[in-house]
């Protein structure tokens, strides 16, 4: 399918297979598209160019939606089954108390107001409304934001359990690789493709298809040169030992240096993630919560072009 906005492609030829129970992580800097690719995924918005079958049946729950839809002086017990005390999840009927204690709150705590919970606990509060939709496939916008390390554990649970189909979009690479059966990933010019595995998978493989495709785009030497012997010496069996474009010693250095730029700019984002997820700073100190959610948007975009980098020199 293709997608296109005047002049800039923002999707072009992408193909791929979707079944119920994949876990889809979706990645790429901010305004590549990811939000049109999964919207034209989901049957939202129309593509330009092919066609997209769909299962019957979807349901689909946004979490994103959700956290602008919260009613601050509901009980937590209403917010989760207005007006009863027992909730269907899946084919099990359970007591909406019962319920809440798996998303780690007691039982005397279900009579209290959403406004009386941190930002972290009602991040965990709104997992909580989430996966007690009655949805097959579930939309997820950075749910790493504001989690804290509990949350984002028992997230990690919830989601390997779920029996539908999961689509993140998140630059949290740990959360991705823990959590995602394939990746679908933005590689320039409007094109976007599909790997089995997470993060670290899809930097393996698009480097492994980036060496096949150098190699069988080289030279073909003439005469005796052309032999089988000469061709299967020049191109042996194993991707990692196919031909490679020399670095300079200022890439070669780079190189050398990305992973610990990764792993700080990873560290970092943890700790933004777990002070974002204390809700009173955005009262105590609303002028520090600002500049940590701006320097926690650049961190993404950061770490991607940092993975992106790796990916190319590595090649």
């Amino acid at each position: 399918v293709g997608k296109s906005y005047g002049d800039k492609t923002i999707v072009r030829n992408f193909t791929g297979t979707i079944l119920r129970g994949d876990k889809v992580g979706l990645i790429g800097p901010n305004g590549a598209g990811k939000t049109t690719l999964l919207k034209m995924i989901l049957g939202e918005l129309a593509p330009d160019e092919g066609t997209i079958r769909q299962g019957a049946n979807l349901q689909v729950a946004y979490f994103d939606q959700m956290r602008h839809a919260v009613n601050l002086d509901a009980t937590l017990e209403d917010f989760i089954s207005p007006g009863s005390e027992w909730i269907e999840i899946g084919n099990q009927r359970k007591h909406v108390k019962s319920y809440l204690s798996d998303f780690l709150f007691s039982p005397a705590r279900a009579h209290s107001p959403v406004r009386s919970l941190s930002g972290g606990e009602r991040n965990r509060l709104l997992l909580a409304r989430l996966f007690a939709r009655p949805a097959n496939v579930l939309v997820l916008d950075e749910p790493t934001n504001d989690l804290d390390i509990d949350t984002l554990d028992l997230l990690e649970e919830l989601l390997e359990n779920y029996e539908g189909t999961v689509f993140l979009v998140s630059h949290d690479r740990t959360f991705l690789d823990n959590v995602v059966t394939s990746t679908i990933a933005f590689e320039g010019n409007g094109l976007w493709r599909e790997y089995e595995g997470g993060v670290q998978d899809w930097l393996l493989q698009s480097k492994r298809s980036r060496a096949l495709q150098a190699s069988s785009t080289s030279p073909v030497r003439t005469g005796k040169e052309n032999s089988d012997e000469n061709v299967a010496q020049r191109l042996p069996n194993k991707p990692e030992l196919l031909l490679k474009k020399k670095r300079s010693y200022k890439e070669q250095r780079e190189l050398d240096q990305l992973p610990a730029s990764i792993a700080a700019l990873e560290k970092e984002q943890q700790e933004l993630q777990s002070t974002l997820a204390d809700g009173s700073l955005y009262s105590t100190d609303p002028a520090r919560a600002a500049v940590l959610t701006a320097r926690a948007s650049v961190i993404e975009d950061e770490l991607m072009g940092a993975l992106e980098r790796w990916t190319a020199l590595s090649d």
